[in-house]
């Protein structure tokens, strides 16, 4: 029961609006950054190595939280924000996170999920890890599905820009999910002892330079078909 729910969350078809976010791919195919499949390869690997830990741990972590009582969920929604440099990127991880809220709260709905709202519009992995606790998945689930996002949202928005083939681009999904396993595994130990000690100064703070820059400038372009 609780691998269909897991499966419903990874399903682009919920509606939770991360269909309209690009993961910065939009502002690297405008700058030649990215023009094929061999290119998409490298920029997942490098999202992968920056924000993949950071966005995973939170995850895991808030899944994790979400079993305790009470929780000062403001304090880890803080600790995000200082991991997320570009003011860009917090905004389409908040718009994210609100979307996943709303339709959530009504599909799996928990006393975890109505705290996470009341503090206004919280960060996205956040989110996704409550809910995977509400939907009665682990830790290491809401990882795997932080990082799922993170790929399939690139990858998505890759097809549409450049034309690509589908099932060329499934490929480079698949193989950049075999690399992910292991981020997978460190982050849930990282988040487990964060929140052991309810310290979220220990959250992983890796990122990378470039997504930040190009969720930046995809801010500031007049015309775009994604919003972030």
């Amino acid at each position: 029961m609780t691998v269909l729910a897991s499966l419903l969350l990874a399903d682009s078809r919920l509606p939770t609006g991360g269909h309209v976010h690009s993961g910065t791919v939009e502002a690297a195919v405008a700058r030649n950054l990215v023009r094929d499949a061999q290119d998409l390869a490298l920029f997942l690997a490098g999202r992968l190595g920056g924000t993949g830990p950071v966005v995973a741990a939170v995850a895991a972590a808030g899944c994790l939280l979400a079993e305790t009582a009470p929780v000062h969920w403001d304090v880890w929604d803080a600790a995000v924000s200082a991991r997320t440099p570009s003011s860009a990127t917090r905004e389409a991880s908040r718009a994210q996170g609100m979307t996943l809220l709303r339709t959530v709260r009504r599909v799996w709905p928990s006393p975890a999920l109505d705290e996470l709202a009341e503090i206004g519009r919280p960060h996205h992995p956040l989110v996704l890890g409550a809910v995977v606790a509400a939907a009665g998945d682990d830790a290491g689930v809401a990882a795997s599905l932080a990082l799922h996002h993170l790929l399939s949202g690139a990858c998505a928005a890759a097809v549409r820009l450049l034309g690509l083939d589908p099932i060329t681009v499934a490929a480079v999904q698949a193989r950049a999910s075999r690399f992910a396993e292991h981020i997978v595994r460190e982050a849930t130990d990282v988040a487990r002892e964060a929140v052991a000690r309810l310290e979220p100064r220990l959250l992983p703070s890796t990122s990378t330079p470039l997504p930040e820059v190009l969720a930046e400038l995809h801010a500031r372009a007049e015309v775009t078909l994604f919003a972030s």
